[in-house]
């Protein structure tokens, strides 16, 4: 069977620590190169891969700027690459359509083929089946799940209390899920965001086989995170790194 390779270049929310980044996820298919969210410092640690103008699709969760930073950047990467004859078809870009400034600013000359992405609309990249979930946040945030060969990666993107994991399918091979807060730390009003104890618990409610915590903040302490994780999530929990690749 075919796998699926995930890379982690930025995890962390609402900004970069020295040498860090902000999210942004590298999933490769059978030599197919797919970029879920392109914060800040992205582009850096994607160019240690693939040319960043070698992407075959960029799906972005939602229009905040740790989620989107780089994406302008990569605009001029495209324009370059066209100049200098290295690519010739536009990069095919999905986003949700909301806040409608920030939508069109993603389009770029010819450059940019943008299509919006809403709930209900699945795509499908070179066999790789992609269906997206609204979530629980403050503009539309929509999860992500890409199923290749009964293999499935669920990236939850930027997610509240009130998203409803569960409809969004069960057992995921891979569930990457943020963790901005320790739970004592949550904010009483709901902002759009987890602990560390909520992550865990949509994992173990989804029957998750594996945990990537993510959306970390950079001023925080991660072994604290992944232990309070643990006291709900009893399978593999991954903290994340640049670079690090895990296999599906």
């Amino acid at each position: 069977m075919k796998q699926m390779k995930l890379t982690v270049l930025g995890y962390q929310s609402p900004f970069p620590s020295y040498a860090g980044a902000t999210p942004g996820y590298l999933v490769e298919v059978e030599g197919i190169r797919i970029l879920l969210d392109c914060g800040s410092g992205v582009l850096a640690n994607l160019a240690k891969i693939i040319k960043p103008y070698e992407l075959d699709a960029v799906i972005l969760s939602h229009l905040h700027h740790d989620h989107i930073s780089d994406f302008f950047i990569l605009q001029y990467a495209m324009l370059v690459a066209k100049t200098q004859k290295w690519r010739t078809t536009p990069l095919k870009v999905w986003a949700p359509t909301t806040p409608k400034s920030w939508y069109e600013r993603l389009r770029y000359h010819q450059l940019i083929q943008l299509a919006p992405l809403e709930e209900g609309r699945g795509i499908t990249i070179d066999g790789v089946n992609i269906s997206f979930f609204r979530t629980d946040h403050a503009i539309p945030c929509y999860a992500i799940k890409l199923s290749y060969q009964n293999k499935m990666i669920l990236y939850g993107a930027d997610s509240g209390p009130r998203t409803d994991w569960q409809r969004m399918g069960s057992h995921p091979d891979l569930f990457i899920c943020e963790a901005s807060f320790l739970h004592k730390d949550l904010p009483t009003q709901p902002i759009g965001h987890l602990s560390a104890k909520l992550a865990a618990t949509a994992a173990k409610r989804i029957g998750a086989k594996r945990l990537l915590l993510t959306h970390l903040n950079p001023d925080g302490n991660p072994l604290l995170i992944r232990q309070e994780a643990e006291q709900i999530y009893q399978r593999e929990i991954f903290l994340p790194k640049i670079g690090l690749e895990i296999r599906i």
